[in-house]
């Protein structure tokens, strides 16, 4: 059965998390009126091998940003210049926060204007 199935290897949409460099675990919060953002930005973060653990809105108190900031929580500033780069967008910032288990954090503005394929 294992044979049958053949050699998958470059076939799956998304890389896999580490396999392109360094591991890196992101939070992604749309901080926009705009639905749907926090969707789209993993999808990309995931295309190129980062590894979202969690997506959402950003909390209430957040006012609706102009520019996509992207918080380093632990680790090198390298992680999340990686990200950007992903992103095409955003402002590196340094915030460090031990209880946080990721390494960055992505705070979606209005300057995020998804780039992705339409798919059903």
């Amino acid at each position: 059965m294992i044979a049958a199935c053949g050699d998958r290897a470059g076939s799956a949409p998304y890389a896999v998390p580490g396999a392109r460099g360094e591991r890196i675990t992101v939070e992604v919060l749309n901080a926009t009126a705009r639905a749907g953002r926090a969707r789209a930005a993993t999808r990309l973060l995931r295309r190129a091998g980062i590894d979202v653990v969690a997506l959402g809105n950003a909390p209430a108190p957040t006012p609706d940003l102009d520019s996509t900031r992207i918080v380093v929580r632990r680790g090198s500033t390298a992680r999340a210049e990686r990200v950007r780069r992903a992103l095409g967008v955003g402002t590196i910032m340094v915030e460090r926060d031990s209880t946080r288990l990721l390494d960055v954090s992505v705070l979606l503005g209005a300057d995020f204007a998804p780039r992705l394929d339409f798919h059903p």
